[in-house]
């Protein structure tokens, strides 16, 4: 399956995991690239990798969780790239805590990231698409968007969300011809399950790779124009832990 037109993409959370896998998989079948996160350093690094396909790449550094200036900071971008077709909301975090003790800061700083920069994301990018009256959005949502974990509290409360924002845009956007992709993963060996707000101890060999969810979001971004997977949930065979 190949790009059947020049597309131009951008991709949140790009410098590594499912972000780094989806740029790959992208510039592999043509479709140009506007690479998006906090550590550019990392991001050069993924923006060598893809150059090798012959498409255009830019990187920016951008740190979605300061939400006030996510939109104008996206606006800017997609016109310093030439424009958006396909917007991939990947960029997010995990957190573990119990909904008990958890901090307001903490309760704020997951719920920014995961969901009200992707609104925001979404904001800056739809007056293009609809110009064009063409373009699709994908949001990684996760398993935890459907069903609730233990101490994943804020975490599941976003994916939620995330999952109704999808839900909503789709409808409301139908018309104008965008298409919206809501893909749940269950757990995915990224560096997630490194970081210093996730406690847990899971089998991280059972679990998806990025490059599996990365071909699944391939795949639904070349579908035809006239069809749309909105609502996709991806798990690893050996079921939910």
């Amino acid at each position: 399956m190949t790009a059947q037109l020049e597309q131009r993409a951008l991709v949140t959370g790009a410098s590594s995991g499912i972000g780094m896998a989806t740029a790959i998989a992208f510039a592999q079948q043509g479709i140009h690239l506007a690479l998006v996160g906090r550590n550019l350093a990392k991001l050069e690094q993924v923006a060598q990798m893809v150059s090798e396909f012959g498409v255009k790449v830019q990187t920016y550094s951008l740190d979605l969780s300061i939400v006030d200036q996510v939109k104008a900071k996206v606006e800017a971008i997609a016109q310093d790239f030439g424009g958006i077709d396909i917007l991939v909301n990947n960029a997010g975090m995990g957190y573990t805590g119990s909904l008990a003790d958890m901090p307001l800061s903490d309760w704020q700083t997951v719920l920014n990231l995961n969901l009200t920069s992707v609104f925001q994301c979404i904001q800056a990018i739809l007056p293009g698409m609809r110009n064009q009256h063409r373009g699709t959005i994908v949001n990684v949502a996760s398993i935890a968007g459907h069903q609730t974990f233990p101490d994943w509290g804020a975490y599941c409360v976003s994916k939620f969300g995330l999952v109704a924002l999808s839900k909503t845009l789709a409808a409301e956007e139908r018309g104008n011809g965008i298409r919206v992709v809501t893909l749940s993963p269950g757990a995915v060996n990224t560096s997630i399950w490194d970081t210093a707000t996730v406690k847990a101890d899971f089998d991280r060999a059972q679990m998806l790779t990025p490059e599996v969810v990365a071909q699944t979001i391939l795949y639904a971004v070349l579908l035809p124009s006239t069809a749309v997977i909105e609502d996709l949930t991806l798990m690893p065979n050996a079921g939910t832990f």
